[in-house]
């Protein structure tokens, strides 16, 4: 199981940089924004859209470049993370330092731009993005805080849609079915990419539902945070208005959410297929959701 997302194959130092950044799970974020905008009611614009993206695209480029810095030590003696572009050398340290800096501004910039609410709020998630590295050199369920993470730009798009509307409605907006869903669906399959780090992190002291629990309590563990979060998706189609494409949406998505966990449990060589299949599992739920309500919930 030495499978790396983040791993560099080949020589180009543009490659190296947007395995830094992991550029594929930035770009199939950006419709949880997008979910958060139109399940909200608000009336959503071209230019709101466009901010909200490049805001998503410089904060999760000046996270993941952060927390690159910041788990150097621990990729360095991970033999699974070796081949990282900051432990190899095909990207410097300096350089990963100014895609925080240009990633933050971005972020910063645009939440000005869009509205008083993003602007105020801002620093929130930022400040959550950046501290996942130090969450797992503190407890057990850094899993969680990657959830949050994720699951936070479903909150982000609703108050980049609400413009300036009173806070208390836009909060009241925001689809958090949908908003929990993405938190313990992300929080599930994050436990068991962890399996691949089990030993490891049991040795050095990482933080880890695998390494605290077991790989078998982990696995039940991750289950039951998939399980909740289908029944939470299942909840958005009702409390949203959806219909059928979303319904079909959240029935092949479930069952993939289901396959991942039953290849998993069935031989953990499968770990490194089970997590990219939530790349699909995502679009599929986040689209269906988009493309339903332009539809009218048909």
């Amino acid at each position: 199981m030495a499978f790396d997302p983040g791993e560099v194959s080949k020589a180009s130092r543009f490659h190296a940089l947007m395995r830094l950044v992991r550029i594929e799970h930035t770009l199939f974020s950006l419709p949880y924004a997008y979910v958060g905008a139109f399940l909200s009611g608000f009336h959503v614009t071209w230019a709101e859209i466009i901010l909200m993206s490049l805001a998503l695209l410089g904060l999760r480029t000046a996270a993941l470049a952060y927390n690159n810095i910041a788990d150097l030590d621990i990729d360095s003696q991970n033999p699974r993370t070796w081949n990282r572009p900051l432990i190899k050398g095909s990207v410097k340290v300096s350089d990963a330092w100014w895609l925080v800096v240009v990633g933050s501004v971005v972020y910063f910039v645009s939440a000005v731009l869009l509205n008083r609410w993003t602007a105020l709020l801002s620093p929130i998630p930022w400040l959550i993005a950046m501290s996942y590295s130090g969450a797992k050199r503190k407890h057990s369920f850094p899993h969680l805080h990657l959830g949050l993470t994720l699951a936070l730009a479903v909150a982000g798009g609703t108050i980049a849609a609400g413009g300036n509307a009173p806070f208390i409605e836009v909060l009241a907006r925001v689809p958090w079915a949908f908003f929990f869903g993405v938190l313990f669906w992300v929080a599930g399959f994050d436990t068991i990419y962890a399996i691949m780090d089990y030993e490891f992190d049991a040795e050095h002291g990482i933080g880890s539902i695998p390494a605290r629990f077991g790989i078998e309590n982990a696995l039940k563990i991750a289950l039951a945070f998939h399980l909740l979060a289908i029944a939470l998706f299942g909840l958005a189609g009702f409390l949203y208005d959806l219909g059928w494409v979303y319904l079909a949406g959240w029935l092949v998505g479930s069952a993939l959410i289901l396959y991942e966990n039953l290849i998993v449990w069935k031989s953990l060589d499968n770990v490194p297929k089970a997590f990219n299949l939530n790349i699909p599992i995502g679009l599929i739920l986040t689209l269906s959701a988009i493309a339903d309500k332009l539809l009218g919930g048909v």
